[in-house]
């Protein structure tokens, strides 16, 4: 698919945790640019920053240096109808999905607060037709989600849910957070494929952030790899893998496993 406008940039990003000498900086002087209908991996071990910086584009924390930009505008996050808008158009999904549901609140309540999040006023029947049809999006029927609490559906059941309510929602930019990583292989795949379908379907730009750099190369048009708070390299998914420059990503692909890898005994 043919990129379009960028949509969302970063410029000299930085996030400085603690005082004096006991500072770090968790994210260092990062910039970068995410283009309409683009997939983007930021990929790195645990610690490099990658999910600090993945807070910073959604608006959850406040950077310590620099600035971001959304549909070529500086983004405005200080009242509340503006971060409302915004997150309007940029949501996210999350490794752990038990984490991003009220364990006292049924299931529809969740759908039911994306269609009010619209803006859209609509009868019961129509709610329940649009609940139904984000449901059957990714293959999860509604009758037999009503009126159950998330600690009663399975982890791939949640992580569904979460898409249908992306389907639902339909942001321009989605954040997924390590999506497949508490989830089993069968639903690894599923959750793959949804997301993609909802990229083809909407154009929307997704941001993967991933410690899988063969699932990076998978899904992704751009590969950013992240290393100690700094984006080290970056650049089309197959000239990344292939053309590797820096040593930490090529640590990085030498640690995927090689199906025809000799057996090596002790």
């Amino acid at each position: 698919m043919a990129m379009g406008k960028v949509l969302i940039s970063g410029r000299h990003l930085t996030k400085v945790y603690g005082t004096g000498n006991r500072k770090k900086a968790a994210v260092d002087d990062v910039s970068f640019d995410f283009h309409e209908g683009e997939i983007i991996s930021i990929v790195g071990e645990s610690g490099s920053g990658k999910t600090t910086l993945a807070k910073m584009i959604m608006g959850l924390l406040k950077e310590s240096g620099g600035a971001i930009e959304y549909d070529g505008k500086p983004r405005q996050m200080k009242r509340y109808r503006e971060r409302k808008a915004y997150w309007k158009d940029i949501q996210a999904i999350f490794q752990d999905p038990f984490s991003s549901f009220n364990v006292f609140h049924r299931v529809e309540k969740l759908l039911v607060d994306c269609i009010k999040l619209q803006g859209l006023k609509l009868n019961k029947d129509e709610e329940y037709a649009k609940m139904k049809e984000a449901c059957s999006f990714v293959n999860l029927k509604f009758e037999e989600l009503y009126n159950k609490y998330p600690f009663e559906l399975s982890g791939g059941q949640m992580q569904r849910l979460m898409i249908a309510r992306i389907f639902m929602l339909h942001p321009k930019v989605l954040i997924a957070d390590e999506p497949t990583s508490m989830v089993d292989a069968c639903s690894r795949s599923t959750i793959l494929d949804m997301l993609l379908k909802l990229r083809d379907e909407n154009r929307m730009t997704i941001v993967f952030i991933t410690h899988d750099v063969g699932l990076a190369y998978y899904v992704s048009d751009t590969i950013c790899i992240m290393e100690h708070g700094r984006i080290v390299e970056a650049g089309r998914a197959e000239e990344v893998i292939h053309h590797a420059e820096h040593p930490y990503t090529k640590q990085l692909i030498n640690d995927v496993p090689k199906i025809h890898s000799p057996w090596v005994l002790d």
